[in-house]
């Protein structure tokens, strides 16, 4: 049987191992963990790629633990960053926690026979510290020369805006979770974004100093682009995995729009897709033949179902379908409003819409910029109303464009479209 290791690095999945002794440890089933800052109520795109990390593991039967910083999250971790994070309350990190757990609960399996994933709050063991207890318990435990000698801290300390002693000993937070995981639940490896080879190497230093005893450290590279811009975020804001917060169709369609030479990595990265048929769409990528966005469509079904599920992914298609410019799809008010929950919508007055100028309606909807945008969109081809190209720069909304007499499907462009809906009085 294929070692784990061997499919996440054929994969591209692994940056750097704190020792090739991890192949031989992973042999056996074994408990590996990553955490999450609950900074928001939903992770995001790039944060997808640490879950599949840890659904991979289980999927060789291994046991993933997620810890959700509770704690570390209200302290901010510095990695990667050049300025102190924005500190959260109690209630805003409660909801957080909430969000983050729902979508853990999409991917991981909880109901494992053998290795169920689990979710702990590291707030769980540190409310129960005082700080002179913490000081004497665990700050002794470490060196402030390695402290400082970390990229995450070297580098602040060098900027102007410095870093505040609060972000300094997240570091030590963190290096404790690794102490305390590794014995009380057995945790023997800790997996993270690059970013995080320093926080993870003090929790290996904390373990095999204080205990003795060999913790192992795997880092995956972060998700970025061909450009070198993380992925995970669009024009509109990040590329949530919470349905509320983003519906399937704008997820699916993000996907669909990746880039040619980011759709391999993303199929390896963050789908279960076999090995053999990712090489087989990379090769027809380079025929001359090749449909384009054949992959990307295909990518887009493997992760919109794994993040949203079956009827997430059906959804998506049936809207895709539905509002596509130029599409034959009669509309009418039911299918508009049986799609309304996934795609952009807005709200206007009827003498906003009714006798107004298209260009100054793609721009009050927010679809255009400026009018002088709208008017060359037009005379591009690029404008659609209830899958209708209109062509006429000078066009003015009439009552009969409104399908049953209250919504109207804007579309500019191939990616961003609108429903616009009548407020009623």
């Amino acid at each position: 049987m294929a070692n784990v290791i061997d499919v996440l690095k054929e994969r591209g999945f692994i940056e750097a191992l704190t020792s090739d002794d991890i192949h031989q440890l992973t042999r056996q089933p074994t408990r590996i963990y990553c955490g999450f800052d609950p900074t928001a109520d939903s992770l995001h795109l790039g944060n997808l790629v640490a879950i599949m990390g840890l659904a991979w593991f289980q999927r060789f039967g291994h046991t993933p633990v997620a810890i959700i910083g509770g704690a570390t999250g209200m302290i901010g971790d510095p990695s990667g960053k050049t300025t102190d994070r924005q500190l959260l309350d109690e209630s805003t990190l409660e909801n957080n926690l909430k969000g983050i757990r729902k979508n853990l609960e999409t991917i991981l399996n909880f109901d494992h026979p053998l290795t169920p994933a689990l979710i702990l709050n590291n707030f769980d063991w540190y409310k129960e510290f005082s700080f002179i207890r913490f000081l004497r318990e665990i700050g002794f435990l470490f060196r402030i020369g390695p402290m400082l000698s970390k990229d995450s801290v070297r580098l602040r300390l060098q900027s102007e805006e410095g870093m505040s002693f609060t972000e300094f000993s997240y570091q030590i937070l963190q290096g404790y979770d690794f102490l305390h995981l590794f014995q009380q639940h057995g945790v023997t490896i800790q997996l993270g974004g690059s970013d995080q080879w320093g926080n993870i190497i003090s929790g290996t230093d904390l373990i095999r100093r204080t205990l003795g005893k060999a913790a192992y450290g795997i880092t995956f590279p972060l998700l970025t682009r061909s450009d070198g811009q993380k992925f995970g975020k669009s024009e509109k804001g990040a590329i949530w995995l919470s349905p509320e917060k983003l519906s399937s169709y704008e997820f699916y369609q993000y996907l669909v729009r990746v880039e040619d030479a980011d759709v391999i990595k993303l199929m390896r990265m963050l789908t279960f897709m076999e090995m053999e048929e990712i090489r087989r769409y990379e090769m027809q990528m380079r025929e001359a033949n090749y449909v384009p966005r054949t992959a990307q469509k295909r990518l887009a079904e493997e992760v919109t179902r794994l993040v949203h599920g079956s009827d997430g992914l059906q959804t998506a298609i049936r809207v895709t379908e539905g509002i596509a410019p130029g599409s034959e799809t009669n509309l009418d008010a039911e299918m508009l409003e049986s799609l309304a929950a996934d795609m952009p919508s807005c709200k206007l007055p009827l003498d906003k819409i009714v006798n107004a100028k298209l260009i100054d309606l793609l721009v009050e909807i927010g679809l255009q910029g400026s009018k002088g945008d709208a008017r060359r969109l037009i005379r591009n081809g690029g404008v659609y109303i209830n899958n209708k190209k209109i062509e006429d720069e000078n066009c003015v909304i009439d009552d009969r464009l409104l399908i049953d007499k209250r919504l109207l499907l804007v579309a500019a462009g191939k990616k961003n479209k609108m429903l616009v809906r009548i407020k009623q009085d």
